[in-house]
């Protein structure tokens, strides 16, 4: 009894089937947008870094508040007490934005982690800004300790601390971009991680230690330091009359200084993952 092939039941070429070379490829699925990605992306490093990064943040928090501490005994009060306390309270920011997202991304890039975004259908812009909203939403709780107890240690007015609202996501995403961008950019984790650590001692020495009677050329280096505006802009509203002209100016470089530090990071971003 002879056997009947199966393509002859079912009418089928002998030389089409799956897996043949001329069968056309499965259409990929299409790229995610950017704000449900960027959702995802933020969502998915908030629940992972909650639990590593929130004793870090009371690390940040006590730092700042024993920096103005120490500064209490040097700094009476005045114009130089408003610009340690804004200093200090953006200084947690630099110390979570700037130090540990430097720090993420180096480990991310050297442990093979960006294949695994890169098989995702993310933009790479979704993932820079979604590790970078993450770790800076971090910074809020340890920037208003910070601010509240500077105020009350100094006895600053703060019917105007609303202004630190801005300050935060700013100061942020200016912090956020630069330390992506070194963690992608360095050739090595350590040298990642010593750059991270780096950018937060200049937020510290040249943001915290009042501005006046600084070298010229510190005065240059405070003025590239992306941090500096949200400190300029905090210090003014600690004033009794704040020059809110002045404040709006200093809000509005910040966040001009984020747009170009997240864009530089997303371009490093692309430039690592394609490596």
């Amino acid at each position: 009894m002879s056997v009947v092939p199966a393509q002859a039941v079912s009418g089928a070429s002998p030389d089409t089937g799956p897996g043949r070379d001329d069968e056309p490829a499965a259409p990929l699925a299409p790229r995610a947008r950017l704000l449900p990605a960027l959702a995802a992306v933020y969502r998915a490093q908030l629940s992972r870094a909650r639990v590593a990064r929130i004793p870090l943040l009371f690390v940040a928090t006590f730092q700042s508040v024993g920096i103005m501490i120490m500064m209490r005994g040097v700094v009476d009060g005045g114009a130089e007490a408003r610009s340690v306390v804004a200093g200090a309270s953006v200084l947690v920011v630099a110390f979570v934005a700037l130090n540990l997202l430097a720090q993420y991304f180096g480990q991310l890039r050297a442990g093979g982690g960006l294949d695994h975004y890169a098989t995702l259908p993310v933009p790479p812009a979704a993932v820079v800004l979604g590790a970078a909203a993450a770790y800076a939403s971090f910074t809020v709780p340890g920037a208003l300790v910070t601010a509240l107890a500077g105020g009350a240690l100094f006895q600053l007015p703060m019917a105007h601390l609303w202004v630190l609202v801005a300050v935060i996501p700013l100061s942020g995403a200016a912090l956020s971009g630069l330390g992506a961008a070194l963690g992608l950019l360095a050739p090595r984790q350590e040298i990642a991680t010593l750059c991270g650590q780096l950018g937060m001692s200049a937020a510290l020495l040249l943001g915290v230690l009042p501005p006046g009677g600084m070298p010229l050329v510190v005065g240059w280096a405070r003025d590239l330091l992306p941090s500096t505006y949200g400190v300029e802009a905090l210090t003014r509203s600690y004033a009794a009359r704040p020059d809110w002209l002045a404040v709006g100016a200093d809000l509005g470089i910040c966040a001009a200084v984020g747009v170009l530090s997240l864009a530089v990071a997303t371009w490093a971003y692309r430039r690592a993952a394609v490596r």
